[in-house]
């Protein structure tokens, strides 16, 4: 049984099993991304049937009046591998100008990047930079973005207030931000599959491909205690948001979250 609304919403963050502060949290974290990092990719597309490739680029088409500006300021934070940067920087470009600004991923695991950086070669679209932080203590300036964008990563921080003011400090006024997550399906005959599915199959194959099942355990765990679709709004609004939304993908097992820095 999943906890209830109260509970995810008292959960200011994630806390792997045996984690008791934020610090040693985020350093799980780190340390568990590092080692599976070489079978991220290819189970990322097999226990999700190949869709986080079609919601990648789903979330991409949204922002495509922001991404197709050359002199859009975009950050791509808990990048991973770098499939989410790499499909924003292939969205066409408005222009053919020489000069553009180049699109940014962060991540604070150096295997996760130095993947993203090998894939990055040779690919067409906007140019990619790959850069080694934390998405609770960006290096980067107030105000440095147009749109910082998150997928599959937010769920993972130690402190989701932190983490939404650090994107809040860091975007623009008017910037927009976009968070896609797992959710919990509402209708009960597809929750039951997805709770069997991913407390029992996706594990298991996990700790098979990755020969890390506490990785592949993690990660049911952390969809069930993250906040719904409504809790995770009301603390976007209240971490400096505004025209907060949220639209739910493929019979509600991932969730869009977006939202722009107000202006005040």
């Amino acid at each position: 049984m999943s906890p209830s609304g109260s509970t995810r919403a008292r959960l200011s963050g994630t806390r792997p099993a045996g984690t008791h502060d934020e610090t040693a949290a985020s350093r799980q974290v780190r340390d568990m991304f590092s080692r599976i990092a070489p079978r991220y990719d290819l189970l990322n597309h097999l226990l999700s049937l190949r869709f986080d490739v079609m919601w990648r680029k789903r979330l991409a088409r949204r922002f495509t009046r922001v991404l197709a500006r050359p002199d859009a300021r975009v950050l791509d934070i808990c990048c991973g591998t770098g499939d989410l940067a790499l499909a924003l920087g292939n969205v066409p470009l408005d222009s053919t100008a020489s000069e553009m600004v180049p699109l940014v991923g962060a991540d604070f695991s150096r295997p996760m990047l130095t993947r993203a950086r090998h894939k990055a070669i040779g690919k067409g679209g906007r140019r990619l930079e790959f850069v080694e932080a934390d998405a609770l203590s960006l290096p980067f300036a107030d105000g440095t973005f147009d749109l910082v964008t998150s997928a599959f990563g937010f769920r993972n921080l130690a402190n989701y207030p932190a983490g939404l003011r650090e994107f809040r400090r860091i975007l623009a006024p008017g910037g927009s931000l976009a968070i896609l997550e797992f959710a919990e399906p509402r209708r009960a005959l597809f929750r039951n599959f997805f709770h069997f599915y991913f407390h029992r199959v996706l594990p298991a194959i996990g700790a098979i491909v990755s020969g890390n099942a506490q990785a592949y355990s993690y990660l049911p765990e952390s969809v069930a205690r993250f906040p719904s679709p409504s809790e995770l709004t009301q603390l976007m609004q209240r971490s400096g948001f505004g025209d907060v939304a949220f639209e739910s993908w493929t019979a509600g097992i991932v969730t869009l979250h977006s939202g722009l820095a107000d202006q005040a």
